[in-house]
């Protein structure tokens, strides 16, 4: 398959931020007269290839704002927002097959096999038929869902649904993850075990990844780097974390997010 190039696309490096963030802001007028809501405001950050960043805040912080002007979905009120050199919102059809996105809710058509549901995004990209059954196939497998092909969803618990997710993303090959807190609904056990395995398919496989989550473990175990959101959309606190880390840095990173969490102060809405 071809990819689609545009007249304006930039030419990147490997030392080029895959996202990047200057300034953006993103108000939201309101229906009610209560004046506009501030969901982003001034944010600035970037993000480089390869780098796994976990994106940590109360409910309401404008975590999935910030998301979905990444995902192209909303575009900012004022400022900067670029994916691998483009405008995620104006430049839309750039990114198919691009990105892959992981929701909270698996969102899998329930009259469509597993098999069927991971090869969705293949077919929307007119893969080969031949081509797309066997990648989807490949992907269930390493997801450990071998045998559950032709499973339908109601037939699966939400850990399997929730792989079939993961599968089906990173079956179109994208260069980007995003995910929605995508383990919030599932048991500890089958979370930790699915946080494990996507950290693994990420690193082994190259991509970038945001992971927006709400738990302060799950941000530890997922993120190279932790940023804190405060509302509306800022960074109040922001870490890397690695590997070599001792247990007394990482409970001292652990107890500075909450400090910074439970000292959030809320900021008046704009008139």
């Amino acid at each position: 398959m071809h990819e689609r190039v545009t007249a304006n696309e930039i030419a990147m490096t490997d030392t080029d931020p895959v996202i990047c963030f200057k300034d953006v802001s993103k108000i939201f007028g309101r229906v009610d007269g209560r004046g506009d809501l501030i969901a982003v405001d001034k944010l600035s950050f970037s993000i480089a290839k390869g780098e796994i960043v976990a994106v940590l805040g109360k409910t309401g912080c404008g975590k999935s704002t910030m998301f979905n002007i990444v995902a192209g979905l909303t575009e900012p009120t004022s400022g900067s927002a670029t994916v691998v050199g483009h405008n995620p919102f104006r430049e839309f059809e750039f990114f198919r097959g691009k990105i892959g996105i992981v929701f909270q809710n698996d969102r899998l058509m329930p009259w469509r096999s597993a098999l069927d549901n991971v090869r969705l995004g293949l077919q929307i990209l007119d893969a080969d038929s031949k081509e797309s059954e066997a990648t989807a196939r490949r992907w269930l497998e390493r997801l450990g869902l071998r045998g559950h092909e032709n499973d339908y969803p109601h037939a699966l618990s939400g850990g399997m649904r929730q792989r079939v997710s993961i599968a089906r993303a990173f079956a179109v090959n994208p260069d980007i993850l995003l995910c929605d807190e995508p383990f919030s609904a599932l048991d500890e056990m089958t979370a930790r075990d699915l946080r494990a395995e996507f950290v693994r398919l990420v690193r082994q496989n190259n991509k970038t990844a945001i992971f927006i989550t709400h738990q302060i473990n799950e941000a530890m175990e997922i993120g190279d780097r932790v940023m804190v959101f405060h509302r509306p959309a800022r960074i109040a606190y922001e870490t890397h974390l690695n590997v070599s880390m001792s247990a007394d840095e990482r409970s001292n990173v652990r107890d500075e997010i909450m400090r910074v969490l439970s000292h959030e102060q809320p900021k008046p809405d704009a008139n």
